[in-house]
């Protein structure tokens, strides 16, 4: 059980949200913006306090999880700047194509002009190679000579337009290559930061992995894996607890979106790859897994399973970086050893919506951690999940 300071904190902590109001009512609705982001606000808070007394309580093991707390923490940082670089790249890429189509359809226009100079240069060779003064010398009639000269004329002025549009667009052309030289320039800017921010993840996970192992090796009997075990599923309920309808402005009627409950054995995979762990298996430490550790690549992007609102994204002891969505009617999913999270508290995800990228864990390697619960009570996966 927690030290009596934790109960204590937990019990005062939700005794505030029902005073304050927290447990929202059908009159949350009439709230303004700002006044549902104060509450938001608070909500952080609230949650950091706790976070900060329980790790407080958690003597063993202390300075390698605050390690592996920064270096996670790290990680992300990096990780998210990789997306933003990837977005920053992807719309460089965009523009380039883009210019490059404008420059393609422009030198088919400009091979389009220069036929209709050459065929006029053919027409007026047509008429005679002879000078205009020529013309006047051996023109008997006034009609044909005066018809002539107005051919001469027109395809003269017509030479004279066609040469100008040409100029034009060879100046186009020249404003275009330019803008291209310019997205090159950045893409070779962009792909110079990815690869120093990749270099940067590749070394903090190596330090990560030093870290991991040795707190791998101070957690190497069964008696000291189920005490870690035990305590980090405390953790979990105790922030379950405290969360719990702490968001409760998810609308009864979804709308368009159905909830768990509506979509139960229907609800997809939140991330490609093989079951490692499945609920109610035997776990280490004689303990049984609460959720799914699905295999998957370091870096994998996590999709969120239903419409709901983030409730948690930060970093909690045995779980690694962390998010919870909150469904409604008392559904919640919780999406664990992440590399980065992509959301915040107070965020509505949409089903579908990429939620964070796959991390590892320290006893498990790569892979996500996923739980389904419902008044805080675990299910099991493969009721809910179509695979």
């Amino acid at each position: 059980m927690y030290p009596a300071t934790i109960r204590l904190l937990i019990t005062a902590g939700i005794a505030g949200w029902l005073a304050l109001g927290w447990v929202s009512t059908r009159a949350d609705k009439n709230l303004t913006q700002a006044e549902a982001k104060t509450r938001l606000d608070r909500v952080k808070t609230e949650i950091g306090s706790l976070q900060r007394a329980l790790e407080s309580n958690r003597k063993l093991y202390a300075e390698e999880q605050d390690l592996l707390k920064t270096a996670d923490l790290e990680i992300q940082t990096n990780a998210l700047a990789i997306r933003k670089l990837d977005a920053a790249r992807q719309g460089h890429e965009q523009k380039l194509a883009g210019l490059q189509q404008q420059r393609g359809d422009y030198l088919h226009s400009l091979g389009q002009r220069k036929d209709i100079l050459a065929s006029q240069i053919l027409a007026a060779y047509r008429l005679g190679r002879e000078s205009r003064l020529k013309l006047v010398l051996n023109q008997n009639s006034p009609a044909t000579f005066s018809r002539t000269l107005a051919y001469y004329d027109y395809f003269s002025r017509a030479q004279s337009a066609q040469i100008h549009e040409l100029k034009q667009v060879l100046k186009t052309l020249d404003r275009m290559q330019s803008r291209i030289n310019t997205e090159l320039s950045a893409l070779d800017g962009v792909q110079r930061n990815q690869k120093a921010v990749l270099e940067e993840i590749r070394q903090q996970r190596q330090d990560r992995g030093i870290i991991v192992a040795s707190l791998s090796s101070r957690i190497n009997t069964d008696e000291a894996r189920l005490v870690e075990l035990q305590q980090n599923r405390k953790d979990l309920e105790a922030l379950l607890g405290k969360l719990s309808n702490v968001l409760a402005d998810i609308p009864t009627d979804l709308g368009k979106w159905l909830g768990p409950q509506e979509l139960k054995g229907k609800l997809p995979v939140p991330v490609t790859g093989r079951v490692k762990y499945a609920y109610g298996q035997a776990r280490s430490a004689g303990l049984s897994w609460q959720g799914w550790l699905i295999s998957a690549a370091t870096g994998s992007e996590v999709h969120n399973i239903a419409h709901g609102r983030v409730a948690f994204s930060d970093w909690l002891r045995g779980y690694g970086l962390l998010m919870i969505i909150d469904h409604g009617d008392g559904f919640m999913s919780l999406y664990g050893n992440n590399e980065s999270l992509l959301h915040e508290v107070g965020d509505w995800v949409e089903p579908g919506a990429a939620i964070s990228t796959v991390g590892s864990s320290v006893q498990n390697g790569a892979g996500l951690y996923f739980e389904i619960r419902k008044n805080g009570k675990a299910l099991d996966p493969a009721v809910w999940i179509d695979r």
